[in-house]
């Protein structure tokens, strides 16, 4: 270690005795049990499922309660206590229309929550604990948890008389609430999303908005993701893409309500364009259970139908400008004969379920008419000057990645693109030929690059392109597919159209070796606690399939989170949780609502597996924190040592 790099060292701790007090409190923490990181991928919007498995951590705190009380407490009580702390302020003022000796209730629940909260801050040190407490009451808190009226008789009457003075003061909602969030933070050392934290639901935004505020979270983007960065962009077909499948599932709240997008004149051109058509093919499917009459599922098809035919368009010419993206097979509508009604795939005539097609010129099919490109104009300004949406984008910029590598696991949203003979796929991207870990980490380059350089540049014309690319394309590992057939879909009846032909990867993931070799390539090799862990594929309970593959070395926890999923996978979500231990696997039955969540103690039902246990107790020295805390101690050992020698000067 250099002179100069001990020398930058003393000005932080300038004196032996600093230097040694943080060696002693560096080395101590290494020896705290590893903190619980708890994995999610897949949300689509479903915002009160997602904020209701947080404020419950995946049944960790209810698992806690049970703990603790279960020899003193009735399962109904425990009940309450568990939506008490999810929910504070609603569940207090459904107790206190309830109970007849508030004070007495008060008192008891205070007991029960400082134990609780004791429970949890057993991975923390009493510092971090102090950091999470509110200004208000967090000294207070910090006394009552941190004090053990068993071991201290002098001090019982002290600690007796903290609660009691909260309760004739009037501050016991406030404590209450306080301690709740305190248990709800601390029960979640880390929060991983992997990936798709947009569309099918109807408010990502909210989504968003809980997780700029969490104290510890990563994402690795997904598709979904990707498509709405370059929508915030400007990118046209991203825009047009993320509309259309706001329509498809009846959901204009995130775009109307969340960022105050104006969809009336899309909704004036549909209803003008289709007046007389009853666009039957793109009737919107209604998962979320929204609340629509049959006038409105026809006004919905019309806007659905209007701005799918403006995204075939727009798609077809970035691959006009785009050759290299080796997507030829996307274009459909020069593929049209509008007088026998087909369209030919493959050198196979099909015939359309849907042939109005009064916006689409057979001699130039991918132009826009005047009218759509001023709509789209119009919508591209909306989406730039959306001031919520651009901060959302940022932060998934700021706090998102193509793929993690995080305390030994691999995490990443879709695929690595694979041949057929298991070797890593190439892509080339400017001239230059990427697969495996280089082709993520160019993804990722040329998309930074998209949204951050300057408007009217090569690489921001070219990068917002290529997020488009990552939302559908055949080798993005974001999607994994051979094509997504949307036009197959919505205007053909034969089935044989409606297939999307994975990638090699699919097939070759299952087996332990060609996990050991991905893990390898992002440089994970004989890591002895090492998973991929990843999403985007609904995993089929109903057809008997599982989470874990490759012999527990694969973990792909996209379970149904989302409601259009749910009649597939047959349960409402998983959460992986990695704590000291090892790693457990936590499916979830759906959530009700919060209302029955308050009123009823309804709680999401989670059923716990072990995927992995470890050989011994995972400590926070086993952790990439603990690795670069053994590093400063390291440093801080040779800085005392020069100090000692006088090589560096001390005060």
């Amino acid at each position: 270690m250099t002179t100069e790099y001990l020398s930058l060292l003393s000005e932080q701790y300038p004196t032996i005795a600093s230097a040694c007090a943080e060696i002693i409190k560096l080395q101590s923490t290494q020896q705290l049990p590893k903190l619980t990181e708890h994995f999610l991928s897949d949300i689509h919007g479903e915002y009160e499922s997602f904020l209701h498995i947080l404020r419950n951590a995946s049944g960790v705190i209810k698992d806690k309660i049970s703990s603790v009380f279960a020899k003193t407490m009735s399962e109904s009580d425990r009940r309450t206590l568990a939506t008490l702390i999810y929910y504070p302020e609603q569940k207090l003022e459904h107790i206190k229309a309830t109970v007849t000796d508030l004070d007495d209730w008060y008192k008891i629940t205070l007991y029960q929550l400082i134990e609780i909260c004791r429970i949890v801050a057993t991975k923390y040190t009493r510092a971090d604990v102090r950091r999470a407490l509110p200004d208000d009451y967090g000294d207070i808190i910090d006394e009552l948890i941190h004090e053990d009226v068993a071991y201290d008789d002098d001090k019982s009457l002290y600690y007796a008389s903290t609660i009691d003075n909260i309760i004739k003061l009037g501050q016991a909602d406030s404590v209450i609430v306080a301690m709740s969030a305190l248990i709800q933070r601390l029960a979640i050392g880390r929060l991983h999303i992997i990936g798709d934290i947009f569309d099918r639901g109807p408010r990502a935004d909210i989504i968003l908005d809980k997780l700029m505020s969490y104290h510890s979270v990563d994402i690795q983007w997904g598709n979904h993701d990707i498509l709405w960065m370059g929508a915030a962009a400007g990118n046209l077909a991203c825009i047009a893409n993320t509309i259309t499948t706001s329509t498809k599932y009846c959901n204009f709240d995130c775009i109307e309500d969340g960022y105050g997008i104006n969809m009336r004149p899309l909704t004036v051109f549909a209803l003008e364009t289709y007046a007389n058509d009853p666009c039957e093919c793109f009737i919107p499917r209604n998962p979320n259970g929204v609340n629509v009459s049959q006038h409105d599922v026809n006004y919905w098809a019309k806007i659905h139908k209007a701005i799918a035919i403006i995204q075939f368009k727009l798609e077809g010419q970035i691959l006009a400008a785009h050759p290299e993206f080796e997507m030829e097979n996307h274009l459909l509508l020069d593929k049209i004969d509008f007088e026998k009604g087909t369209v030919r795939i493959n050198d196979k005539d099909y015939p359309m379920l849907d042939t109005n097609l009064p916006t689409v010129d057979p001699e130039s099919p991918y132009t826009l008419t005047a009218e759509e490109a001023e709509l789209m104009e119009g919508l591209r300004v909306s989406f730039l000057h959306s001031e919520k949406l651009q901060k959302h984008i940022r932060f998934l910029f700021r706090r998102g990645s193509m793929y993690l590598s995080y305390n030994g696991n691999l995490l990443y949203h879709g695929c690595i693109p694979m041949n057929s003979d298991a070797s890593f796929a190439k892509l080339t991207l400017l001239g230059e030929n990427v697969s495996g870990k280089m082709l993520l980490d160019k993804c990722e380059e040329i998309a930074r690059k998209g949204y951050f350089s300057k408007e009217g540049s090569f690489e921001r014309t070219y990068g917002l392109d290529f997020m488009w690319y990552l939302w559908c394309g055949v080798k993005s590992p974001l999607y994994g597919k051979s094509k997504m057939t949307s036009f197959e879909r919505y205007f053909l009846d034969d089935k044989e159209t409606h297939i999307e032909v994975k990638n090699p990867y699919y097939t070759h993931i299952t087996s332990r070796e060609i996990c050991e070799k991905i893990l390898a390539e992002f440089g994970l090799k004989n890591r002895e606690f090492s998973h991929i862990i990843n999403g985007h594929v609904p995993v089929n309970i109903k057809k008997g399939e599982s989470p874990i593959k490759a012999g527990g070395k694969l973990l792909v926890i996209d379970g149904g989170l989302s409601k259009a999923y749910q009649p597939h996978t047959g349960i409402a979500g998983y959460t992986l949780l990695f704590n000291s231990h090892g790693l457990l696997l936590s499916e979830h039955s759906a959530f009700t609502s919060v209302p029955d969540a308050v009123v009823n103690d309804e709680d999401i039902h989670s059923t716990l597996t072990v995927v992995e246990m470890a050989r011994e107790r995972l400590l926070v020295a086993d952790t990439d924190k603990g690795v670069e805390t053994a590093k400063k101690i390291d440093a801080l050992g040779q800085l005392v040592k020069a100090y000692r020698a006088g090589t560096i000067k001390t005060l």
